[in-house]
């Protein structure tokens, strides 16, 4: 999603806003999404029914470079944080960053809500969680599973996604049911033999579903997505051919696009050896689990993969999405351990997200600068989705045959795209929902009604602080990134009515040096001057006068908006100090 959208959604996530819905009756379900409508991430949906919350997915959304300082973005829940205790679970449907990574900030809140998950996901939500202190309870589920949450019965489907051991749910309530089905593909041939089970969702149509939730990331896109097996010969003559050392850029949460490495790296006698954090923790946990197959001896450390000639060796890293800080970003702006020159080949084996266009394009360049090789989806095929196109949603409404459809999972457009599928598969158009975050959804006897709107913003997660930044402290932030800081100091005698001393100029990221402000100063100081002669002795009245000098001058001479602080001191405030 572009900034401009977020903008125009992105108040202050902690200020005071009062909602007035209509009281929600008894059998009645009410549905409201918290992110991950409008937007690819942060997938969140609160469902209260009788006094009771089901919540499925608590994920974040990275921010993009127009956010600087940001970490990252959490889904606004501030309607339900005064329902915490009516909460009978956390349903993650699977591992994904967008789906799982809020959960920390959640259970600060509350430790003991119950986290319900496949085995996978659990185990990567709580590595997680150790590092933030918290020891959450947890219910393993998996597929088949049919379990009681208070007053709502889930179902667990078996769902194909480019991480194993996904998860979709029948949910069954006194107001109606409904599937919900997160991030969906049909791989025919998927890595682990685990398809989408359309035998269980063909059962539940045959029983009717109300009201169907179903991923609308690749609604747009014809056709289907393509199998996870269709990658490996590309990844394999990617290893067999280079001269040099392989790096292969990944999601630090693809166990299957690493075991096409692994399995590569096997067949042309090379070292694998697994950088950066997160990278190395969960392809840990999935070789533990069993869903990464690691032949023995095959896995390395860094340092000794450095030891080693380059045509022995394979790293796999995060930092496919150009992240300043991540691993591949860092050895392509020179500032790592491993380096590439000629010779060495780097695959980014992964999607490109939204707003990361220009980060990876400049990180693209500089491997190449260095002499690397670069394979990507564009000229490679090293990469298929995780998300089914719309061939393959279209067979998900043909199976299910839902009476109602509400997309999730995408920006508007693929909400839209999504419900064209579902009118293609026989749902008449106005049995489609299409809303938003915050649109709160009353499902009643299976019937469901947009009823209003929870407002929604943005909770921005920057170093320890959680939705303390605003948008205004992020436009201060972009201006002093793109345009510069200046400063001017001025004492001022109230009483006598003239300059102390200065004024002086201090600037950072304004211009080469400080020459410039030559001109400008003597305007500076006669525009102090003039308004201390017409009686002016307020301190806001003074810096607003510099102000407007300054900015005039910025903005025609120099072409840039800059950050302004004058700083206006009365020489009786100095002599107190």
């Amino acid at each position: 999603m572009t900034q401009n959208t977020k903008s125009a959604r992105g108040a202050a996530a902690n200020e005071a806003r009062p909602v007035t819905l209509p009281k929600l009756k008894r059998d009645v379900l009410r549905i409201i999404p918290h992110g991950g409508l409008g937007e690819v991430g942060r997938n969140m949906t609160s469902f209260e029914i009788n006094g009771k919350l089901l919540i499925i997915d608590c994920g974040v959304l990275f921010p993009e470079s127009t956010q600087p300082g940001v970490d990252l973005i959490l889904p606004d829940i501030e309607s339900v944080y005064d329902r915490l205790d009516d909460v009978v679970g956390i349903f993650l449907t699977h591992g994904h960053e967008d789906h799982i990574g809020g959960v920390p900030y959640l259970l600060k809140r509350k430790p003991d809500i119950p986290l319900i998950g496949s085995p996978l996901t659990l185990a990567l939500v709580e590595a997680k969680l150790r590092e933030h202190r918290i020891r959450p309870y947890t219910l393993t589920v998996h597929e088949g599973d049919v379990e009681e949450f208070g007053p709502f019965r889930c179902e667990f489907i078996a769902i194909n996604h480019s991480i194993p051991d996904s998860l979709g749910v029948q949910v069954t309530t006194a107001a109606g049911n409904f599937i919900h089905t997160a991030d969906l593909k049909m791989d025919p041939t998927p890595l682990d033999g685990r398809l989408t089970d359309l035998r269980a969702m063909g059962r539940m149509g045959e029983a009717g579903v109300d009201l169907f939730l179903c991923d609308s990331t690749n609604a747009e896109v014809p056709g289907h997505s393509g199998s996870e097996s269709s990658v490996a010969p590309a990844i394999h003559e990617a290893v067999r051919t280079a001269k040099g050392k392989v790096l292969v850029a990944s999601f630090a949460s693809h166990v299957h696009r690493v075991q096409h490495v692994i399995n590569a790296a096997a067949d042309n006698r090379r070292k694998v050896a697994l950088v950066g954090r997160s990278m190395r923790r969960n392809m840990g946990i999935a070789a533990d689990l069993g869903y990464l197959n690691v032949p023995e001896g095959l896995l390395v450390d860094e340092k000794t993969a450095l030891s080693l000639p380059d045509h022995q060796v394979v790293f796999v890293c995060t930092g496919s999405q150009g992240e300043t800080l991540a691993v591949l970003n860092r050895i392509a702006q020179g500032n790592h351990n491993i380096s590439v020159r000629e010779g060495d080949r780097v695959v980014l084996a992964s999607s490109l997200v939204p707003g990361n266009e220009v980060p990876v394009s400049n990180m693209i360049n500089n491997l190449m600068k260095a002499g690397a090789e670069v394979l990507h989806k564009g000229n490679a095929h090293v990469h298929v989705s995780g998300h089914g196109f719309a061939g393959e949603l279209l067979q998900a409404y043909n199976v299910v045959k839902p009476r109602y459809a509400m997309p999730v999972h995408g920006e508007y457009r693929h909400l839209v795209a999504n419900a064209k599928i579902a009118q293609l598969s026989g749902t008449p158009a106005e049995n489609c929902v299409i809303t938003e975050n915050g649109g709160v959804i009353d499902l009643e006897n299976g019937v469901p009604r947009k009823v209003g709107q929870v407002p929604v913003g943005f909770v921005y997660v920057d170093g320890k602080t959680v939705g303390e930044v605003t948008e205004d402290d992020l436009k201060d932030r972009l201006v002093l990134a793109t345009e510069g800081f200046i400063s001017i100091y001025v004492t001022v005698d109230p009483n006598e009515g003239e300059i102390v001393a200065g004024p002086e100029i201090h600037a950072r990221a304004f211009a080469p040096d400080d020459s410039v402000f030559e001109t400008i100063l003597p305007q500076t100081r006669k525009a102090i001057e003039d308004a201390l002669a017409d009686g002016v002795r307020d301190q806001y009245r003074l810096s607003q006068s510099i102000r407007r000098v300054v900015g005039r001058w910025a903005g025609t001479k120099q072409r840039r908006r800059p950050m302004i602080v004058p700083i206006v001191m009365f020489s009786d405030e100095v002599a107190s100090e």
